[in-house]
């Protein structure tokens, strides 16, 4: 999705309490407070970006977001670092367009692959559903390495680390919308809107819930 100030009540009470972490158990944990600080931040401005900001104005806004990011992953090599900087260039990628949007999508591929060697389980698995989305959106060989196949094993491997999340399902049930499957895209959308909401991200949950409404009309329409 994001200088640094935590932007929510919930984040700056998720920080207060690791760095209190950190003081009962040493100064390794204050990485952890730092962590969830820096993704909080990245999280709620790639949401106010995509969201918030007009069209005309995102592929600006996004190229000083994607350098933010790549600035804090240099500097912290976790897996949360790798696929937020993967998901703030994809995003970026589809506001740019065209074929130079290409290179963008590539790296986060990269990047996605190497959170998921760091760390598969990292943020729920949202490496596996990002990447996922990458393979069914992007086009195929010789353009791009857009994999039908391998989107639908990466999304159902997202959904196995987080079966009830907004963002997994809603991939899967837009994959399936692409695969014109509407009946099990519908189901998908419908669980995705089930989801608990997560705090700190209302705004991208409001975003995120928007297209999935839109989808499932879209998918509706072919019942």
């Amino acid at each position: 999705m994001k200088k640094f100030s935590l932007n929510s009540i919930a984040a700056k009470k998720i920080a207060l309490k690791l760095i209190a972490f950190a003081a009962l158990t040493g100064f390794a944990a204050i990485g952890y407070a730092d962590e969830a600080a820096d993704i909080q931040t990245l999280q709620t401005r790639w949401a106010e970006i995509k969201y918030q900001t007009p069209e005309a104005d995102q592929e600006k806004a996004f190229v000083a977001l994607v350098a933010e990011a790549e600035k804090l992953r240099a500097a912290n090599t976790s897996a949360p670092y790798l696929i937020w900087e993967a998901i703030i260039r994809s995003t970026y990628a589809g506001a740019k367009g065209g074929l130079g949007a290409l290179d963008e999508v590539k790296q986060a591929k990269k990047l996605l692959e190497q959170a998921i060697k760091l760390d598969p389980a990292a943020m729920n698995g949202s490496a596996y559903t990002s990447l996922g989305s990458l393979y069914y959106q992007v086009p195929g060989w010789p353009v791009g390495f857009g994999d039908d196949k391998k989107a639908k094993e990466m999304l159902l491997k997202g959904l196995s680390y987080n079966p009830d999340g907004i963002d997994s399902n809603y991939f899967y049930g837009d994959y399936l919308l692409d695969q014109k499957n509407y009946q099990q895209a519908v189901a998908a959308f419908e669980k995705a809107l089930k989801a608990a909401p997560r705090p700190g991200r209302e705004s991208a949950d409001a975003g995120r819930k928007g297209e999935i409404e839109a989808a499932m009309a879209k998918a509706k329409k072919h019942l």
